[in-house]
């Protein structure tokens, strides 16, 4: 690969300045180049049955490394016979203790419910006050059918103490319903007026994926909305929107907020109800994703015009649904291979 020691492709946490004890073979990691995100290390959490998140943060994580300057690493739910990528493992994400050192967590999971010892390291994280980005299904991030008593049991997306779970009272909202008829009715992304200057929007004006409006009734008071979800009549970006009630008003998309922890320590919250593998074939929500990743790292002033975010390898995701994710798949599989 002709590529400067910089950008070399994904191999073990070593590649960090931080040490992580971690096998090369469980996760991927994308060694910064030159850019404004230099000395930040940015944690993508993958694990959800349903929209790829498998294969759209190990794009994402290519983009942040090569074309912004930041340490990348990705962890997957995997089948620990194989070291294959299964998002139908529900209690497995190899490598969590990379958050000790991370600045930055992205999650795409769903319904995860993860040994304490490794959710000690996701929990620990988010006490110290650090950044979340959520996307999708990270409403219902957790479920605690097995182990009800957990330390973390309070995580569950449908926990009566704690309302709503991790899901709602920090990201700011749990698993409600499917707005749009899912599968049949895409999404396009309204921005709001008052935040159309917002560092995370800039250069973002065409949003748009095939999954589905999601619906939101627990958005705390605290949340900035900066994009609405408009239902469309179909599943191509030209459809127009959908008449009555479903859009009148249209539901929360993109939204800030803060979250204090147990620690009092402040984290700085981006969640979008949009984010399958699907939806980041879209430019404008990668756009979108990249730009939260510097605003939440406290690098707005850094934000470009206009973020390049090509892809650094062909990019097809594999369609949403159950039981579609590619077997036999293994972290490597996703290196840079440019």
């Amino acid at each position: 690969m002709n590529l400067p020691t910089a950008i070399i492709r994904s191999a073990a946490l070593l590649c960090l300045s931080t040490t992580i004890s971690l096998s090369a073979a469980d996760s991927l990691t994308f060694t910064a180049a030159k850019g404004p995100g230099q000395g930040r290390h940015i944690v993508f959490l993958s694990g959800d049955e349903e929209y790829r998140s498998e294969e759209g943060f190990p794009m994402l994580a290519k983009i942040l490394a090569v074309k912004h300057g930041f340490n990348c690493t990705v962890l997957f739910s995997l089948n620990p016979a194989d070291g294959t990528i299964d998002p139908n493992n529900q209690t497995n994400i190899t490598g969590l203790a990379a958050l000790d050192n991370a600045d930055l967590c992205v999650l795409g999971l769903r319904f995860r419910e993860l040994p304490d010892a490794e959710m000690k390291h996701f929990v620990d994280y988010l006490n110290r006050g650090k950044p979340l980005i959520g996307l999708r299904t990270s409403t219902h991030a957790f479920a605690y059918g097995r182990n009800k008593q957990s330390p973390y049991a309070k995580f569950d997306w449908q926990n009566k103490q704690w309302s709503g779970g991790f899901g709602q009272q920090v990201l700011g909202e749990t698993w409600v319903n499917h707005h749009g008829d899912h599968g049949k009715e895409s999404t396009r992304g309204v921005i709001v007026a008052e935040f159309k200057s917002h560092p995370i929007l800039r250069g973002v004006e065409d949003l748009w994926g095939p999954t589905d409006v999601y619906g939101v009734a627990h958005l705390p008071a605290d949340a900035k909305v900066l994009v609405r979800g408009q239902v469309l009549t179909g599943m191509k970006p030209t459809d127009p929107p959908l008449e009555g009630k479903k859009n009148d008003p249209m539901m929360p998309l993109v939204w800030l907020r803060d979250y204090t922890g147990e620690k009092g320590k402040t984290s700085k919250i981006v969640t979008t109800t949009m984010g399958a593998a699907t939806d980041l074939a879209c430019e404008d929500l990668r756009r979108l994703v990249v730009n939260a990743c510097y605003w939440a790292v406290n690098l707005e002033k850094e934000i470009p015009q206009r973020a390049d975010v090509t892809p650094l390898d062909e990019y097809k995701p594999t369609n949403f649904g159950f039981g579609k994710f590619k077997p036999g798949v293994k972290p490597a599989d996703y290196e840079l291979k440019k």
